[in-house]
C-alpha cells in the first residue's frame, strides 16, 4: 500500500472536495461520522495525473445538527488518519474559539486607544 495524503480543496453546494495522492493502484478509503461510515463517497482518477484522485462526499442533510459535526477520513486498511473537516452549527458565537480570538483582538484595540489617549493627555 502506498503513502496516502489527502488535501482538501473545497466545500461548495454541500459536497466537500479534495485531492487524495496515493502512488500505485486506486487505494480505498473511509470517511466516518460518529464511528458511522459514510454513503456516498467517490474517488476519480484525475486525468493526467497518475496517483491523484478526485475525493467527493456529499454531506447529508440529516446531519446538520446543532453543535459540532466532525467528520473522518481513513485508510480502512491501517487505520490511519488521513484528515478530517469540521462543521459548526447553531452554536453561539461566544462558545466559538475564532469568536474568541476576535474579541481579544477588539479589547487590544481599545486597550490601546486608551493607552494612546492616556499618553497625549499626560504629554501635553
Amino acid at each position: 500500500m502506498c503513502a496516502m495524503r489527502l488535501t482538501k480543496t473545497r466545500i461548495r453546494a454541500g459536497v466537500w472536495e479534495g485531492v487524495l495522492t496515493c502512488e500505485g493502484e486506486k487505494p480505498a478509503l473511509d470517511v466516518l461520522h460518529l464511528e458511522q461510515k459514510m454513503p456516498g463517497l467517490t474517488l476519480t482518477d484525475l486525468p493526467g495525473q497518475q496517483g491523484k484522485y478526485a475525493v467527493r462526499l456529499p454531506i447529508p442533510a440529516a446531519l446538520l445538527s446543532e453543535g459540532v459535526q466532525t467528520f473522518l477520513f481513513r485508510d480502512p486498511a491501517s487505520g490511519e488518519k488521513l484528515g478530517h473537516f469540521t462543521i459548526i452549527t447553531g452554536v453561539a458565537m461566544e462558545d466559538d474559539l475564532r469568536a474568541e480570538v476576535d474579541l481579544l483582538r477588539a479589547e487590544l484595540d481599545m486597550l490601546k486607544r486608551a493607552f494612546r489617549r492616556h499618553c497625549l493627555e499626560t504629554v501635553g
